[in-house]
């Protein structure tokens, strides 16, 4: 089967990823968040270090380096999902092994983002981390038509231009809006049209694909070096805002969202073994360094040459599989944003004192599985998504900002799932030249 493979200069910008993984930046980050709470917490209202005026301008500063860093992340995140999109569908010729495996693939993540969502209805629902946190003098307000039957009306009435509306009429559009599903989608069928066509016309474009994802890794290495700064500054402006009570109110919260997270890894080794026959342990070492990369940089479209030459080289996946499935899971398969969206949706509901039926979570679990498929694979991103989700039900935001101050920690350990989602999708679905982890 003729495949192109990427150019030297993309497999050097990998290297100088893992490169990043042996010089620990995973634990500078960690050592940055523990540092930056300790400081947050000195300059906060308990302590009353510093003036409250003060104190703002200081971290305001500090928060810099983090701001920066997600501002570059974002700006290279749509030329860098469509050039990996396009190139991963588009540099095969093998059209009938594309459609099996995006076929499978799909399914594969409707599945497993609807267990995600899941687990997360469910842990939060046992634990209720929403009732250890009250925001002072904050008056909640419960709208009385959260849900109802006739809103199932509407839905059913409107499916048909909702499945239209999911081909974006103007890709440019899109990508100014920041709907992510359109871009993808667009992405998909241009990069299908390539495999189907794939001739000497063809090939001068899918090069000029490859010089594209050169220059967004390059600009992903230069964010790189501000993790550890970035992290040290958003925990310490973040729990610089709010008081100690809170603070630990808000670890049953993280505490919850780390269970979950912890759960859906023990699901995926689960899979691995059941579906791909490859031994847990085994792949889990092979995976490490993927997964300490995502945890420093939140960001699983960052980490994408790694994750690929990590499943064609350590899990000895072909190529193609990798290619495909890689680019789609950046953002398409988000098992860790979805339950970490599940668990935030119940906390702001139960700091309201509102009191959901199993249908209205059913039908938040739904909302979520369509939501979290197609959010861009950056950091932040799942706060647009909790918002809007938690508006369209009635749930009251106003405990947005207490989610947001803990979402650096949250967001760096919900990626390590959704990269470790991808990698156990192309141990699945690729071929294999042994059998993986067993002698």
């Amino acid at each position: 089967m003729f495949f192109l493979r990427p150019p030297r200069p993309i497999r050097d910008l990998t290297l100088k990823l893992e490169a990043l993984v042996r010089g620990r930046l995973w634990l500078k980050a960690l050592l940055g968040l523990g540092l930056g709470l300790g400081l947050g917490i000195l300059l906060g209202p308990d302590v009353g270090w510093m003036e409250a005026e003060k104190t703002k301008v200081i971290t305001e500063w500090l928060a810099l380096p983090g701001e920066l860093f997600l501002r570059l992340i974002k700006m290279i995140l749509i030329p860098l999902l469509i050039a990996s999109i396009v190139r991963g569908l588009g540099g095969t010729t093998d059209v009938q092994k594309l459609k099996s495996v995006g076929l499978r693939f799909f399914t594969y993540l409707l599945c497993t983002t609807f267990v995600a969502t899941t687990v997360g209805i469910v842990i939060a629902d046992f634990v209720k981390p929403g009732s250890y946190v009250q925001l002072p003098g904050q008056e909640m307000v419960i709208e009385d038509n959260v849900m109802n039957d006739e809103k199932s009306v509407p839905i059913i009435e409107e499916l048909p231009s909702s499945i239209v509306n999911l081909i974006p009429a103007n890709p440019l559009a899109s990508a100014i809006n920041g709907e992510m599903l359109g871009i993808v989608i667009f992405s998909i069928i241009i990069g299908i049209a390539f495999a189907m066509r794939h001739n000497s016309k063809i090939t001068p474009l899918l090069t000029l694909l490859d010089g594209i994802l050169e220059v967004c890794m390059t600009i992903v290495k230069w964010a790189m070096w501000l993790v550890p700064f970035a992290v040290f500054g958003l925990m310490a402006k973040m729990a610089s805002q709010v008081g100690l009570q809170t603070l630990v109110g808000m670890g049953v919260y993280v505490g919850t969202v780390l269970a979950g997270l912890l759960i859906l890894i023990i699901f995926y080794a689960l899979v691995v073994m059941i579906f791909g026959r490859v031994n847990p342990g085994w792949f889990m070492k092979r995976i490490a360094s993927v997964q300490l990369l995502a945890f420093s940089t939140s960001s699983s479209a960052a980490v994408m040459p790694l994750s690929i030459q990590t499943a064609e080289e350590k899990l000895d996946v072909d190529r193609e599989t990798a290619e495909v499935i890689v680019p789609l899971g950046a953002t398409m398969n988000m098992d860790g944003t979805a339950l970490y969206q599940s668990i935030a949706v119940l906390f702001l509901a139960q700091m309201a004192g509102m009191d959901l039926s199993m249908a209205q979570m059913f039908m938040i679990v739904l909302t979520l599985v369509a939501s979290s498929i197609g959010a861009p694979g950056t950091p932040g991103v799942g706060m647009v998504i909790l918002g809007s989700v938690a508006g369209n039900f009635g749930i009251p935001t106003t405990g947005l900002v207490l989610i947001l101050g803990v979402d650096r920690i949250l967001d760096m350990s919900r990626t390590v799932v959704n990269v470790t989602g991808d990698l156990t999708a192309c141990v699945i679905f690729g071929k294999k030249k042994r059998v993986l982890g067993y002698k």
